[in-house]
């Protein structure tokens, strides 16, 4: 019987379902659930294992440069985040305000680490995100503009809810690079969040770029509305 009820999840596709009944059942039989309980019970199996697919397709799309978690982020010593900020950050408040997040700091001290932690937590919570490093969205973009692409691809990074730059600021951008951030920016404004990471303070940003009218207006497609987090305790890789 429980075989045949097997069978009939799968076929609905209830693979949740089909998965955990056997277990379920005798959970019920052991403390003599009622229907309704066994049956709800049942339902947040399936709910829970089409979160999960659905999760890591959207980790998959990302294309993360690797995988991080937060609660991997090292405590042992002061870098910068305090217990109270990494418990508010793993309830993604910032995505949930509309405010972009920049993570600043220098080299090693882990700014990819809670970009991607932070990137996979939205997954999970079934969010679409992108993570590019800036130098190779700039090459993305040149390449769809050369192969008659590109409106398709902003339309596209348009409705993508979580946008993650990494390193941003590592050289001055051309006016041509300038442009098509701006234009990804303003396509992006209120539909989604940005975060950043970088090694220079938003106040360094405008002298990156040469029209200053542009660096206004992509300065402030950045940190408004904004948090900030200000990473500090050197390179972690030196302490590995």
């Amino acid at each position: 019987m429980l075989e045949t009820t097997m069978q009939a999840a799968k076929q609905l596709r209830l693979y949740g379902i089909s998965q955990s009944l056997e277990r379920r059942y005798q959970e019920a039989v052991a403390n003599e659930l009622n229907p309704n309980e066994f049956i709800r019970l049942l339902l947040e199996d399936e709910i829970d294992y089409r979160k999960g697919v659905k999760a890591r397709k959207l980790v998959r799309q990302a294309k993360f440069r690797n995988l991080y978690e937060l609660e991997d982020w090292d405590t042992s010593f002061d870098r910068g985040i305090t217990k109270a900020k990494q418990k508010e950050l793993a309830l993604l408040n910032f995505y949930h305000k509309t405010q972009n997040l920049i993570i600043l700091g220098k080299t090693g001290e882990g700014k990819t680490h809670i970009a991607i932690s932070l990137g996979k937590r939205l997954c999970d919570d079934g969010t679409s995100v992108s993570f590019f490093s800036v130098n190779l969205l700039f090459e993305e973009l040149q390449a769809q503009k050369a192969a008659g692409t590109y409106l398709k691809f902003i339309q596209k990074i348009k409705k993508i809810e979580a946008l993650i730059l990494d390193d941003f600021a590592l050289r001055n951008y051309s006016h041509e690079e300038a442009n098509l951030l701006l234009e990804l920016l303003e396509e992006r404004y209120r539909n989604g969040i940005v975060i950043l990471t970088s090694q220079v303070d938003s106040k360094g940003w405008k002298s990156l770029f040469e029209d200053p009218v542009i660096a206004e207006a992509i300065v402030d497609r950045l940190i408004n509305p904004s948090d900030t987090i200000k990473l500090k305790g050197g390179s972690y890789r030196e302490r590995l």
